[in-house]
């Protein structure tokens, strides 16, 4: 059985037992992760392919350690100018041990299950008239709001005059 799964922005191929270097992960060494993000699932011959995940599908790791990728040199040259540069990185790497590999069955992390939960919060109401600052407001702005208000007259009024009748 094997799986083809997302792990942070690259996708990996991975078995049961099977050791993996990936991008730094968060987390501390020895914890479990899982992976929901499983976009393909081979079960001895049954291939299931997910649009673009399969639902209900994870993948579960155990962090053996945190380490730093072999050095990467980029050197950069432009002949007959003197231009040289030369730069190296090591990348952060985490390996991780696949523990195991579950087809259905999981359920999806507690932090996107709870985003949800704060939208849902009732929102204070802010009454318009009093936030709003007709000073800092051009004429036009001041007529549009004095005709949506119903006040009738208000073409000929001046700044001023628009004002004073708007916090009326």
């Amino acid at each position: 059985m094997y799986a083809i799964v997302e792990i942070a922005g690259q996708q990996f191929k991975v078995a049961k037992d099977q050791k993996v270097y990936v991008h730094r992960l968060q987390g501390e060494e020895g914890s479990k992760v899982t992976f929901d993000n499983v976009l393909l699932l081979d079960d001895d011959g049954k291939v299931s392919i997910g649009a673009p995940a399969i639902e209900g599908a994870s993948v579960t790791a155990q962090i053996l350690g945190h380490l730093k990728g072999d050095k990467v040199i980029v050197f950069k040259k432009k002949r007959r100018k003197g231009y040289k540069k030369k730069n190296g990185h090591r990348q952060y790497l985490s390996e991780i041990q696949i523990e195991s590999i579950a087809a259905t069955g999981a359920k999806k992390s507690a932090k996107k299950e709870a985003a949800p939960a704060k939208e849902e919060a009732p929102k204070a109401v802010v009454s318009e008239e009093a936030t709003t600052d007709y000073s800092s407001m051009t004429v036009a702005e001041l007529k549009a709001v004095a005709k949506e208000q119903g006040i009738s007259g208000y073409t000929s009024l001046k700044k001023a005059e628009l004002i004073e009748a708007l916090t009326k």
